[in-house]
């Protein structure tokens, strides 16, 4: 047989689709992405602080974009994310997907407050106030209830599949407002200054503020990862508790806690182990 003629194995994409084979994989990664977020993050912060000069207009106050410029795109990055996973569970009813949309959700959240939050920090200095009714801001605002809403249905919603699909239909509808933030400070003459790093342009910022911020950057990106994929192992246990691997996993997370104990309820009229 030639080398041409051999046959090629094929790429199993689906191999950990099933949640059973995702989870193994999850406890993995995490680790991995947790120690890249702890030295990126380390690194990152040491350039912003001392490395990166004072900026001649803004000062030392321009140091907060090492955290509110990457936790604003994470914020957009992630709802993108999360309508994708979204989607796919709704389309083709794939279980992992909505496990991973609803895993994403609350990190989402916190990555939208804390640009909210740091973008207040930066404005009061430098607009003279800690909040403006303007596009950009009032858009990311929109974001965030976004996110609250999603995470709200989902656990008003009693039967696990209807409120993935409810999530699902919002995350689509509100992923419009993504756009919108982005390009806020195009369409609409605002008070936020526009993007200083772009792909079409040549950064208009020095070179070690720029490598402080995408440092820092992917720093709070695998940290988002690693927190999600924990959550996401949460989630699956949750949901497929009843499985025969589920059940080995935790019995085994609680045989290393200590032994198990069981004794009778009598309130609740059955066995209850600890």
């Amino acid at each position: 047989m030639t080398r041409d003629s051999r046959p090629r194995r094929k790429i199993n994409w689906f191999k950990y689709a099933p949640p059973m084979r995702f989870y193994p994989l999850a406890g993995k990664l995490v680790p991995w992405f947790a120690a890249a977020a702890a030295v990126l993050g380390a690194i990152g912060l040491f350039v912003g602080f001392a490395v990166a000069p004072t900026d001649a207009q803004q000062g030392d106050a321009y140091r907060i974009i090492f955290l509110h410029v990457p936790t604003a795109w994470l914020s957009m990055i992630i709802y993108l994310a999360l309508a994708f996973w979204a989607a796919l569970g709704l389309i083709f009813n794939v279980r992992l997907a909505s496990m991973m949309a609803s895993a994403l959700a609350p990190t989402g959240a916190l990555m939208t407050f804390l640009a909210l939050w740091t973008g207040a920090l930066w404005g009061k200095p430098t607009w003279g106030t800690w909040w403006v009714w303007d596009a950009r801001l009032t858009s990311e605002l929109i974001l965030l209830f976004l996110y609250l809403g999603l995470m709200s249905l989902h656990a008003a919603i009693d039967d696990t599949r209807r409120a993935d699909r409810a999530t699902a239909v919002l995350a689509l509808v509100g992923v419009v407002n993504v756009p919108i933030i982005y390009f806020s400070v195009q369409w609409w003459n605002t008070l936020h200054q526009g993007a200083s790093v772009s792909l079409s342009s040549a950064p208009s910022i020095a070179a070690p503020m720029l490598a402080g911020m995408l440092i820092m950057t992917l720093a709070v990106w695998a940290y988002c990862i690693a927190v999600v994929l924990m959550r996401v192992r949460v989630i699956i246990l949750g949901r497929e508790r009843h499985a025969a691997w589920a059940e080995e996993v935790m019995g085994g997370a609680a045989s290393s806690r200590g032994p198990r104990v069981t004794y009778q309820n009598a309130s609740l009229g059955g066995r209850t182990s600890t």
